[in-house]
């Protein structure tokens, strides 16, 4: 396997650690972005000379753009992009408040933006690279009480599914990596949690909520495996434009695509009463 120089955004903790835990043991050189000096010193000392910290903020989009200069320059050439900084919001629609709302776009839409568009034009000059993001199953179906949360992730799909076609004539892939529930600190100690403060939802969400937090520490993705997946799709030719992680999120994302595909079939005639009669065929 070709060495290779790999960014990956968000990798105190989480799939963002396992990520960047599993490159380092392929004998890749990682750079990895965080929020303070103490998980930068840690970083650093997963795999001295390998291991390349940078303090960074992704919703600061020119901090961004600065610090993948830098690297390009003193690290190298960079090879893998993962965009996975981010985090989950719990609250019901109506009960979310638009601010975090925003935040959570901020962060899970607009920073793995700003990470991939400062990656692009040096590996579109090079005409080869691999760019990834984290999306979550919730980017490809949707679960009552985290309607931000999955609206952020399939904002990211759909982003990700057009670069990746806008991309591929210079040797660049695009993936969208897609983890069910890992044993990471996602569903505990790092979700934002909105109050809950209308009644009537709470006969259906209080047991969704209490169902997550209980489940935490237990779930069945094992994050040092998801690393060693997506090491493994940054070493073949064609690597796939989904990567969808743990049986949990196959079985619920498969499960979102029937009933959607159902939805279409049931329409269908209806769906073809709109067209201008002499209308140009897309």
């Amino acid at each position: 396997m070709r060495k290779q120089k790999w960014l990956i955004t968000g990798v105190s903790t989480g799939l963002g650690r396992a990520f960047a835990q599993a490159a380092l043991a392929a004998g890749h050189t990682v750079v990895g972005t965080i929020r303070s000096e103490e998980d930068l010193r840690a970083f650093e000392g997963l795999k001295p000379g390998y291991a390349h910290g940078r303090i960074l903020d992704v919703t600061d989009g020119d901090a961004v753009a600065s610090v993948v200069a830098e690297v390009e320059q003193s690290v190298g050439p960079l090879d893998v992009v993962v965009a996975n900084a981010g985090y989950g919001l719990e609250g019901t629609f109506e009960e979310t408040p638009l601010a975090e709302v925003r935040r959570q776009f901020e962060v899970n839409v607009f920073g793995a933006v700003a990470t991939l568009r400062a990656a692009l034009p040096h590996m579109r000059r090079r005409r080869r690279g691999h760019l990834m993001a984290v999306t979550s199953m919730g980017g490809l179906m949707a679960v009552p009480g985290m309607s931000a949360y999955c609206g952020s992730k399939f904002a990211l799909e759909g982003i990700l599914e057009a670069l990746g076609k806008e991309v591929a004539p210079f040797g660049i892939h695009v993936t969208a990596i897609e983890p069910g529930s890992f044993r990471t600190d996602w569903a505990g100690r790092s979700m934002t949690r909105a109050a809950q403060s209308i009644d009537d939802y709470d006969e259906l969400f209080t047991p969704i909520r209490e169902a997550r937090q209980k489940a935490s520490g237990n779930q069945l993705g094992n994050p040092a495996k998801a690393g060693d997946a997506v090491v493994h799709i940054a070493s073949v030719d064609q690597p796939p434009a989904h990567l969808v992680l743990g049986s949990d999120a196959l079985r619920l994302v498969t499960a979102a695509r029937m009933a959607v595909d159902e939805d279409i079939r049931a329409w269908e005639t209806l769906s073809r009463t709109t067209d201008f009669a002499e209308g140009a065929q897309l």
